[in-house]
């Protein structure tokens, strides 16, 4: 071989790492054009947040199934049945297959296709707007504005994503009731149509409240203490990119959980009933919570909070 050609071939190698690991839009001038249109780029966080929900929520389908059940086992019986996880999901696979633990999955991906598009879209806009002012004024944003962000994005992202959110709870609580009144719904869309014209359009809004507090709560936790835990870890530790997302996230997960399993607890509730038929066991978010406290415990609004968490973990 000559040398030029030896030369050629080791500039060519050397190139290649440094190629692969350079992002498209700094060697594709098509990809930079469109990164550049400004409506691209201000729906890239929406698409972005909507396309990472999506993911998560197909790996961890079988631990929401899980949560759902928890949430309504003893329902009503302060000394009812405490079932672990396993024994859940054990019973789920027992009277079906596996692949019940799946169920509802359309439903869930639907709501994150909605939910977890405008929340983390929402987020960004928010704190890029607040970035903005402050900076304006010398300043930097601090936890508080973080706060805020997450809870509006929360609170707005809910109302927007409830009847998937509710269409969810339904076809998971389905395999509760026996053989002959269950609904068995075929999809996310089957299941909205026929709640919307058994029981009226506004029943695909049953469980707003809660829904809102729970994701203003839970974005409270997440988003906020995610991004505040990041900051802390970069400034006061030598962690990887990596390990400091990791923390990050297991810390946001954490008091994601804490403060907004309570109200997970109520929508579950809540959005498990139906209208008519003596179904209808709450009233409201408010009665809920009194009926649960008074028959069932405080301590069961916290039931299966280590399978929540691990479901909540992987959208931080």
């Amino acid at each position: 071989m000559s040398s030029k050609a030896t030369s050629s071939a080791a500039k060519s190698a050397s190139s290649s790492p440094r190629i692969l690991s350079t992002p498209l839009s700094e060697t594709s001038p098509t990809a930079r054009s469109l990164l550049q249109n400004p409506y691209l780029r201000t729906a890239l966080p929406f698409i972005n947040g909507g396309l990472a929900g999506m993911t998560a929520t197909t790996c961890i389908q079988p631990i929401d199934m899980v949560k759902v059940r928890l949430q309504l086992a003893g329902e009503g019986l302060k000394a009812g049945p405490s079932p672990s996880p396993l024994q859940v999901t054990r019973d789920i696979i027992a009277q079906g297959k596996v692949m019940d633990l799946y169920t509802g999955l359309t439903a869930g991906l639907l709501r994150q296709a909605v939910y977890t598009t405008a929340r983390l879209g929402f987020f960004d806009t928010f704190m890029g707007l607040l970035k903005t002012r402050a900076e304006s004024k010398g300043a930097k944003i601090g936890f508080r504005e973080r706060a805020a962000a997450g809870l509006s994005a929360g609170g707005l992202a809910a109302m927007v994503g409830n009847p998937a959110d509710l269409a969810l709870i339904r076809m998971q609580s389905d395999g509760l009731k026996p053989v002959a009144a269950r609904a068995n719904y075929r999809s996310v869309i089957d299941a909205l149509s026929r709640i919307a014209k058994t029981e009226g359009v506004y029943a695909l809004w049953a469980g707003a409240s809660p829904t809102v507090v729970r994701a203003m709560a839970l974005n409270f936790g997440q988003l906020a203490f995610f991004s505040e835990a990041k900051t802390q870890l970069r400034a006061r530790t030598q962690l990887s990119p990596m390990v400091q997302t990791l923390s990050a996230s297991a810390v946001a997960g954490f008091f994601a959980s804490f403060f907004s399993l309570p109200f997970d607890f109520v929508k579950t509730r809540l959005q498990k009933q139906g209208r008519g038929g003596g179904e209808k066991m709450y009233a409201g978010m408010g009665d809920c919570f009194r009926k649960v406290a008074r028959e069932e415990g405080l301590l069961r609004f916290y039931r299966g909070f280590g399978t929540y968490y691990v479901r909540i973990a992987p959208h931080a």
